[in-house]
């Protein structure tokens, strides 16, 4: 996890060529001294691409969570200390986001507002909607019950005081390892959607664009398709083992 960061990092100040320009006469190179991972199709550097890619990668996972988190802590939040019928309504809303498969959802949200990174990445915050606000309830259920919730209702704290000051806090370390698993989850469908050219838009880089433009030269060119697969593998395994990980550690 850390080469990852350490590679999308270094993106930020250095690249090896240009992400963009076209060399047709190097058009399919392979590996060499010059071009480390080889060439693609149109002549550009592969590794350089993937090394753009990985911010596109991060990008998607830091703002789709930070969507789909703040808006499931939220309703969760409300849904649990509540209760009655305002837990009865959202939960009801959480379900019917729940029916539609997750994929499809962002396949319908894109087909109506329209391709781009900032479509994509708002349709995979909504469908991790419902994973935070299942977790954030359970907890403000387990937790609105103990007695330093109502000493803090005898002290005459507000509700929005107990719920931000004294029991989120205490309900925060499963919902940091479901962000962990988010995460993951968003690189996968972001990838998966730029695969299908309703992501990240040509000429820009995404590893799963580079991925589809790919596929059609793996007997010709196989560094070609090697290279997106596994950063996507290498990825998402990385952060699935950082999100066992913490969920073993909440465990002790």
């Amino acid at each position: 996890m850390s080469f990852l960061l350490l590679i999308m990092g270094i993106s930020f100040f250095y690249l090896p060529h240009s992400v963009t320009e076209i060399h047709t006469s190097l058009r399919l190179s392979p590996p060499s001294s010059s071009y480390l991972l080889g060439t693609d199709n149109f002549g550009r550097d592969i590794l350089s691409r993937l090394m753009k890619g990985s911010q596109t990668a991060f990008l998607v996972g830091v703002i789709s969570v930070s969507i789909g988190s703040s808006m499931g802590v939220f309703l969760g939040a409300v849904s649990g200390y509540f209760g009655g019928r305002t837990d009865e309504i959202i939960m009801r809303i959480i379900d019917a986001m729940m029916a539609f498969p997750g994929i499809l959802f962002a396949l319908m949200f894109i087909s109506v507002f329209g391709v781009g990174i900032e479509n994509t990445m708002i349709a995979i915050g909504i469908m991790s909607i419902p994973t935070f606000a299942r977790i954030t309830r359970s907890g403000f259920l387990r937790e609105k019950e103990l007695e330093y919730v109502r000493a803090a209702r005898v002290r005459g704290a507000s509700n929005l005081r107990i719920i931000y000051h004294h029991i989120l806090p205490n309900v925060l370390s499963p919902v940091i390892v479901a962000a962990t698993m988010s995460f993951s989850n968003a690189i996968l469908a972001e990838a998966a959607l730029s695969y299908l050219g309703l992501g990240v838009q040509a000429p820009n880089p995404s590893w799963g664009r580079m991925l589809s433009e790919s596929q059609m030269y793996f007997m010709t060119a196989p560094w070609y398709t090697l290279a997106p697969g596994i950063m996507i593998s290498l990825t998402v395994l990385a952060l699935n083992m950082l999100g066992d990980f913490l969920r073993g550690y909440q465990k002790r």
